[in-house]
């Protein structure tokens, strides 16, 4: 699998509008067309139509789209122009910290993209009744690194693919515990997101969406959990088939932070941690390269990553189904 390029997102973002969970003991290429680079540019705001289709039809062979639908190539010819307008529109701006491109959704309407690939479930009664712990509130005295980076500890696994599947909690939990389980034993296994799909239904819905916490919860009283290569990921929902003896791993328990600065980064200097966010904004669906500073939301949609943080810029992974193998990781300021 290819490197994943390095991306970014507000810390306010991740701070005062995300959930943040944790579990006790824990692409590269985004973009297929770089338009402003490699075609100059368009000064006048304006491609012709034999244009536009010349970099639908390269878009279309670099990223292996095919249409079998009557019209269906059509329908996201429009779309894609519609994008590729916006992508223009929103990079020309002054003093952007980051850029939009043509990546793997440029066909999708940003409603397609937000029903096929956001998987958090928002479950406000649960949310604002949880009891935040006090074990990474800032102390007089604490000291913490100016820097950390999980990646470079070996913690964090490559990239996975959720596909078209609303996963994405599945994969956030399950980037936790691989950290989680490498910091305690010093091996980093790879574990199983489709035995979270299949057979954690108590309350998450598989690829209609779950939250961290559920996933966490079922993890423990499940005594572990299998290895992704004896419980393959499927990128659907399946009958739950829990034959394989279980990986036992060091969770005790799972909480959740106060929502500020200073306790995600004592917290991520501690291990990887799994947060919510507003991953559905049309920014976010388009986004290439830069810092993200976009606009910040209160419908947490998406599960991701936190695996490092540098003063106040931190890193975050997502499953590659939204922004993993073509996205892989975004920093955020």
């Amino acid at each position: 699998m290819a490197a994943p390029s390095f991306s970014a997102v507000s810390l306010s973002f991740l701070l005062l509008f995300l959930s943040v969970f944790l579990a006790e003991s824990l692409g590269s290429d985004m973009s297929i067309i770089s338009y402003d680079e490699r075609h100059g540019g368009v000064k006048d705001g304006a491609r012709t139509d034999e244009e536009v289709m010349s970099m639908y039809e390269s878009w279309m062979v670099k990223h292996g789209k095919s249409y079998n639908a009557l019209g269906e190539k059509e329908k996201r010819f429009e779309i894609f122009k519609d994008n590729l307008r916006y992508i223009e529109e929103q990079n020309a701006m002054l003093n952007r910290t980051y850029k939009l491109g043509l990546n793997r959704f440029a066909d999708l309407s940003n409603e397609e993209y937000r029903r096929t690939y956001m998987g958090t479930r928002t479950d406000a009664k649960r949310r604002f009744s949880k009891v935040k712990s006090d074990r990474y509130e800032p102390k007089v005295g604490d000291s913490l690194p100016d820097s950390i980076d999980w990646r470079e500890k070996g913690a964090v696994a490559p990239i996975k693919d959720q596909g078209g599947c609303g996963s994405c909690w599945a994969f956030s939990t399950i980037a936790s515990v691989e950290g989680i389980n490498q910091i305690v034993t010093g091996n980093l296994i790879s574990l199983s997101e489709q035995e979270l799909v299949d057979c954690d239904t108590s309350y998450d819905e598989g690829c209609n969406g779950g939250l961290m916490d559920y996933a966490f919860q079922f993890i423990i009283k499940n005594g572990g959990i299998d290895t992704e290569e004896d419980y393959p990921y499927t990128g659907r929902d399946g009958r739950c088939d829990q034959k394989m003896p279980k990986l036992c791993l060091l969770i005790a328990t799972k909480m959740f932070l106060q929502v500020n600065e200073k306790a995600l980064q004592k917290a991520v200097a501690s291990q990887p941690i799994s947060v919510a966010i507003e991953g559905g904004g049309r920014d976010f669906q388009l986004y290439e390269s830069g810092i993200f500073t976009g606009k910040c939301g209160v419908d947490l949609d998406h599960g991701v990553n936190v695996v490092d943080m540098v003063a106040k810029t931190v890193s975050i992974i997502g499953s590659s189904g939204t922004h993993g193998v073509q996205a892989g990781e975004r920093r955020a300021m």
